[in-house]
């Protein structure tokens, strides 16, 4: 094993206890944990950037789940990119920079098998988070496999200024979309969709019933819909499905700090008539896409066709408000922690 200088202890964000409704600060704490040498077939790794994502609400409940929940009083996990600073696994050397799902702390000490070496040469070490890291995988996957996107269709994408919904919204213009519309909170992100990423219509949805807007916005209908908030959004989509339309629900942020169950769309009978199909999304069902995503996603960043923007944060200590701030939505594009 080699190994560069580096300190004996590392800060880490624990979960002291399961949140109810919004997650609080107490909830959380910030603590020192020393840093375990690497064993047998193991990395270092200096995280460089960390993520925060949606879903990590859902890891905060002891509720069963497609991902078991967070331990209380242990280390949080989540997507993180960094250099390695020791090393006792072949081929992987100290330099070599790897994403990993050691987040919420400064170094992590994780199995190198499931680690994934990356170059910051050909791309910015952030976007191995975002737009080339899972958010884009599932824009990618969730539009063109579990939505089966067909060039004329209309697009609606919710949390469209979103990691994952502006990816959507550029991938369907650059397959062919008719229409894209996307929605999102507030006048400025509406602006950006429109202006900078091609979208041809959007809303705030803050500023009246979703379905009105969306009928204004789309006056024939959706052919797809992409969901990132569920609630209002859903509803208002299933009301402008078109015949065989399809939706694809990828995360519902809207009802993930309720304390009751929130209600179902009212006119779920519509897809009946529609012959309509909604269906779950989840990326680790999609892995399989991924070399052909990388080679297709980074050409069209390569060629400026497909811009995307990041939320960066500073420090580690931020990194729980870094996560409120995705579900408040105060977020463009990817939130990502820079430490």
């Amino acid at each position: 094993m080699t190994d560069s200088a580096f300190p004996t202890t590392s800060r880490e964000w624990r979960l002291l206890s399961r949140p109810v409704g919004w997650p609080k600060p107490e909830d959380f704490e910030l603590a020192e944990a020393e840093i375990r040498r690497p064993a047998a077939g193991e990395v270092l790794v200096r995280n460089a950037y960390v993520s925060v994502d949606p879903y990590m609400r859902g890891r905060m409940s002891s509720a069963k789940s497609y991902v078991a929940p967070f331990e209380l009083g242990k280390a949080m996990q989540g997507g993180a990119v960094g250099e390695v600073v020791a090393s006792a696994a072949e081929g992987v050397s100290v330099g070599d920079h790897v994403l990993h799902f050691g987040g919420w702390r400064e170094y992590a000490t994780v199995d190198a098998k499931q680690a994934v070496k990356v170059d910051p040469e050909a791309a910015p070490l952030s976007t191995y988070l975002g737009v080339l890291g899972m958010t884009g995988l599932t824009a990618y996957a969730g539009l063109l496999r579990t939505a089966s996107f067909k060039e004329g269709d209309s697009v609606f994408v919710s949390g469209a200024a979103g990691a994952v919904g502006s990816q959507v919204g550029q991938i369907a213009k650059l397959k062919g979309a008719s229409r894209v519309i996307g929605s999102a909170g507030s006048d400025d992100k509406v602006k950006l969709l429109v202006e900078e990423y091609g979208f041809d219509a959007a809303f705030n949805y803050k500023n009246g019933p979703v379905a009105e807007q969306l009928r204004a916005a789309a006056p024939d209908g959706v052919d797809v819909y992409f969901d990132n908030v569920g609630g209002e959004h859903l509803e208002a989509a299933i009301g402008s499905l078109n015949l065989h339309g399809r939706i694809a629900i990828c995360g519902m942020i809207s009802v993930y700090n309720n304390t009751e169950a929130a209600p179902g769309p009212k006119n779920l009978a519509r897809l009946i008539q529609t012959r309509g199909r909604i269906e779950g999304l989840l990326v680790g069902d999609h892995y399989d896409l991924q070399s052909e995503f990388v080679a297709e996603v980074g050409g069209w960043i390569r060629s400026g066709e497909l811009k995307y923007r990041e939320t960066v944060v500073e420090g580690i200590e931020n990194n729980l408000e870094a996560f409120l701030g995705v579900l408040r939505g105060d977020n463009i594009g990817k939130m990502i922690v820079k430490l």
